[in-house]
């Protein structure tokens, strides 16, 4: 094979695996998705977008498209001739986001526990992994997003597909309710590797295989926390 053929198959592999770096307007929805997540911008709280575009360092056409991208995954709710907002959620929301997570979280511990494929248990290790990092970095915006990623690995544990995709629906939802607990657990209950630490026991129970464990554990989790105070 001559060098200019073996040239072009490497520039084939490349153009292969090539990632393209993520958009400015990807950047900042990630960026203001975190403030979100983490408590920095409060439910209800106004997005003034001089601030934002200075704090973020971009121009506005790129942030108004990124609130579009947060206003779809319902993390931002925009009003004509107001703005943008932080979403909120009511006593009703709560009730049936947290109501339809347990369900969904039962019922795929029912299926799932004990767990008759290991390799299944790889994603929540991983997630667990990055909760700890998260802990130790005091990241809290991406604390709450690997903690949904935990929960939905353990769904998955069930290899139901239909189930696994009713609980991403709810998702944007769900990070919501985890936000409003982790800032309400912080302050009353537990530091945030505590926080962590208790996923890992509740993981150690579902590596026991005691179904009925784990269900109780999850009855105790604490996602209703917030809702107490």
């Amino acid at each position: 094979m001559t060098s200019g053929a073996r040239s072009g198959m490497n520039a084939d592999r490349a153009a292969e695996v090539r990632i393209d770096p993520p958009s400015l307007v990807a950047l900042a929805a990630d960026s203001i998705r975190k403030m979100i997540l983490s408590g920095k911008l409060e439910p209800g709280e106004r997005l003034i977008e001089e601030r934002l575009t200075e704090h973020l360092g971009i121009s506005r056409p790129p942030l108004r498209e990124a609130l579009r991208l947060l206003q779809n995954e319902g993390l931002v709710e925009t009003r004509p001739r107001y703005g943008s907002t932080v979403a909120t959620l009511t006593d009703q929301d709560v009730f049936e986001i947290l109501t339809l997570r347990s369900g969904l979280e039962r019922l795929a511990v029912e299926l799932g526990v004990p767990v008759r494929e290991p390799d299944r248990l790889v994603a929540c290790h991983e997630a667990l992994a990055r909760m700890e990092q998260n802990a130790r970095d005091a990241d809290r915006g991406s604390l709450v997003e690997n903690g949904y990623a935990f929960h939905a690995s353990i769904v998955a544990l069930a290899g139901h597909r239909r189930l696994s995709d009713m609980y991403r629906s709810v998702q944007q939802q769900q990070l919501l309710c985890m936000a409003r607990n982790l800032g309400t657990r912080e302050c009353y209950h537990e530091n945030l590797v505590d926080h962590v630490r208790r996923h890992r026991h509740l993981l150690e129970l579902i590596e026991a295989g005691d179904p009925q464990a784990v269900l109780a554990e999850l009855a105790i989790h604490g996602e209703r926390s917030f809702a107490e105070h």
